[in-house]
């Protein structure tokens, strides 16, 4: 709902506009002059290069070296610029006014710094003066260590706000929200964050007959590129007291879903590469997720960061390269009917144990080739296996499952071999367990692994992973035993949302005494950012005992209640999205919609039949394939995780695919978190007992 504003409130709207006056026209009358001395360089560096055509052979040596020699001092001149300037359509994000010793000054927080020509914009990533604004709030009083002296004032005003093509758009203050509409400014409607710990979800059912009055859609303002935005104004202090954590040891993110934990791990990326650009160069980085999906959802932000070349990878693409580069000789095919059994075993936590057992026992030759007998050593005998697992994880594998274990193993072994001394049998192949576990072998036999170029140490100076609970602590260990010396590195993750069921992610605390990591790294987000209160409370009720937190994080919007919507086939289901979904699109054309279904059969069935309909922008999605862009995306509850859309709706949350069991709780969960506006759900069978646990009205 927009409101006009008072007096108070158009004062700070119009405070904000003459200052963002003040600032561009300051930025226009003194740009950065910048690539003079490029220009120069670039000329010299041509003449040399036409000369050396035409110059005798006793001369060429000369010219070639001056040219290697000027080509460098290019490359450091550009290298020790700073990445970003500051941008007159979009200089800054936020304003701070403080008041100190009985004088105030006005500074400006952006993505580049300008101190000059009474310019005071400020990089957030510069610390000492960005912790006053990350840190307090307006009115408050605050004493920091900025520079070489402690700074003590209050803070008069405290704003963040939007600029677009040199306009203001909108001003976030105490006094409230305020926006630049088609008849001027208005004042959003009050969204008081709260906590909703404890109360039950408003959760509306509605049959078939009765639901055709609602609809979906918000009215808020949405994006257009729905990749995950830079969102460095909204990062609140606990977030920013992880960011800037020492550049040293590893921080250990934990947080529920849209709590900032991907942003978290990714601004602290960009605060160390500022702080530090020689040693956290972009190469000597790596973000690693879980799926496709989620590499590409964060690709944008890096670079809007100032941060460039740091890979962003999965964790199967990145293993797959390793062990590619580590062990040539073996085949790049992967099984596709690996048997469950062997799949659980190779992720099982237990692997850690193995591997070290293995490596100390036999006497194979420290290479890649004694890493692979290593591996080809791994699930020799039944019994003997059997009696090792009753020991170290008792009750995890019977001896039937150790007799399918090493029957699959002594094939795939024999195949191996075979195809490594010459017979290039069809059948030979790894699984797609086996990356983490040939690495950990090299790493266990050989020493660390190697880089790119020679046979350099592998050393990261920063690695991030995300959705850390779907890895398996032995692919973990590669990962960390990638880092330098200093052991720097973001872990983030939350076990509420952890959906592969074979990953061995028991429990944070089990997972740090395997690793050796100290249990009080893990420090846990509260704020939910992207979904409503009803949305987080129903998700909650889904998860019931699973939930790890005795209150609901905080959310900071209202919304509507989730609904459930039940049919008596499929085809009432598709007519009745047809006509909510292509309303919404009309009306809200930068809505994202995710229609989320539980399986491949269903996602082919409901996107088919939402184009029959006409529903404009529908889209399959497969193997996480998916555009960051407005429209209908329809694909399966297991590929979301990570993401977020604007509308959800979950299609057949029944019995038959969310009975009452573990996995099914968290699929379910995961979800109804992708939501940033609204939910809804429809059900054709009878309805999933998880929805039991929320109160049902209507």
């Amino acid at each position: 709902m927009l409101r006009p504003l008072d007096a108070g409130q158009q004062v700070i709207v119009d405070d904000e506009e003459l200052h963002l006056d003040e600032v561009r026209r300051l930025l226009h009358e003194h740009p950065v002059l910048v690539g003079a001395r490029d220009k120069d360089i670039v000329s010299e560096l041509q003449r040399l290069r036409d000369e050396v055509h035409t110059a005798k052979d006793e001369d060429k040596g000369a010219i070639l070296s001056q040219y290697d020699n000027l080509f460098r001092v290019l490359e450091q001149l550009r290298k020790g610029r700073q990445t970003e300037e500051v941008d007159p359509d979009s200089p800054y994000f936020a304003h701070l006014r403080l008041r100190e010793e009985g004088r105030t000054r006005d500074l400006f927080l952006g993505k580049a710094t300008r101190i000059d020509h009474g310019l005071r914009i400020v990089d957030w990533r510069n610390a000492p003066i960005s912790r006053i604004y990350y840190l307090y709030r307006e009115a408050d009083e605050y004493e920091e260590q900025l520079g070489d002296r402690v700074r003590e004032g209050r803070v008069d005003a405290r704003r963040t706000v939007s600029v677009s093509r040199g306009e203001l758009r909108r001003v976030s203050a105490p006094q409230g929200s305020f926006v630049r509409g088609p008849t001027g400014w208005h004042k959003l409607r009050d969204d008081e964050p709260r906590l909703a710990g404890g109360e039950a979800s408003s959760f509306h059912m509605h049959l078939q007959a009765t639901g055709g009055r609602r609809r979906l859609g918000s009215g808020a303002d949405l994006r257009p590129d729905k990749h995950l935005p830079d969102i460095a104004a909204l990062i609140d202090p606990e977030q920013f007291e992880l960011i800037t954590r020492p550049e040293s040891g590893l921080v250990v993110v934990r947080g529920g879903a849209g709590s900032g934990k991907t942003t978290v791990a990714l601004h602290r990326v960009a605060y160390l590469a500022f702080q530090d650009p020689k040693r956290f160069r972009g190469e000597r980085m790596r973000v690693l997720v879980w799926g496709r999906a989620l590499r590409d959802y964060i690709s944008y932000v890096l670079p809007s960061l100032g941060v460039h070349e740091v890979p962003v990878q999965t964790f199967s693409s990145w293993a797959s390269m390793l062990v590619q580069r580590h062990f040539p000789f073996l085949p790049k095919k992967v099984a596709q009917d690996t048997p469950e059994a062997v799949s659980r075993i190779k992720l099982h936590p237990v692997m850690l144990d193995l591997t070290e057992r293995r490596v100390a026992h036999h006497g194979h030759d420290r290479n890649a080739r004694g890493a692979f007998d290593d591996w080809c050593n791994l699930f020799d005998k039944p019994e003997p296996l059997f009696a090792e697992l009753a020991e170290l994880a008792p009750g995890a594998f019977s001896a039937d499952e150790c007799e399918k274990i090493c029957t699959w193993h002594r094939n795939q072994k024999r195949l191996l071999v075979n195809w490594i001394e010459g017979e290039k049998e069809e059948g030979a192949e790894v699984d797609a367990e086996d990356g983490a576990l040939l690495l950990r072998l090299h790493q266990l036999r050989v020493g660390k692994l190697h880089g790119r170029r020679g046979k350099r140490p592998l050393d990261y100076t920063h690695l991030v992973v995300d959705e850390v609970q779907d890895l398996a602590p032995v692919e973990l260990s590669v990962i960390l035993d990638t880092l330098d010396k200093r052991r720097s590195g973001t872990l983030a993750g939350d076990t509420q949302q952890h959906v592969v069921e074979q990953s061995g992610f028991t429990s944070w605390n089990d997972l740090f005494e395997r690793l050796g990591l100290p249990a009080k790294k893990l420090s846990t987000l509260r704020v939910s950012y992207r979904s409503t209160r009803q949305i987080m409370s129903f998700a909650r009720g889904v998860l019931g005992e699973l939930a790890e937190d005795e209150t609901l994080p905080r959310a900071l919007r209202e919304g509507d209640p989730v609904e459930l919507f039940r049919f008596t086939d499929h085809g009432g289901v598709v007519a009745f999205l047809a006509d909510s979904l292509g309303e919404l699109m009309t009306r809200e054309k930068w809505a994202s919609v995710a229609v989320i279904t539980p399986h491949p059969s269903l996602s082919r069935m409901y996107a088919d039949g939402l184009r029959r309909a006409h529903v404009p922008s529908v889209r399959l999605v497969e193997d996480q394939e998916f555009e960051f862009k407005p429209g209908v995306q329809v694909t399966e509850v297991n590929e979301v995780k990570g993401l977020e859309f604007d509308y959800v709706v979950l299609v057949e949350t029944s019995a038959r695919y969310y009975p009452d069991h573990e996995h099914s709780r968290r699929l379910l969960h995961v979800g109804t978190t992708r939501a940033a506006h609204q939910l809804w759900c429809t059900s054709v069978g009878s309805v999933s007992p998880l929805f039991s646990s929320s109160e049902i009205v209507g």
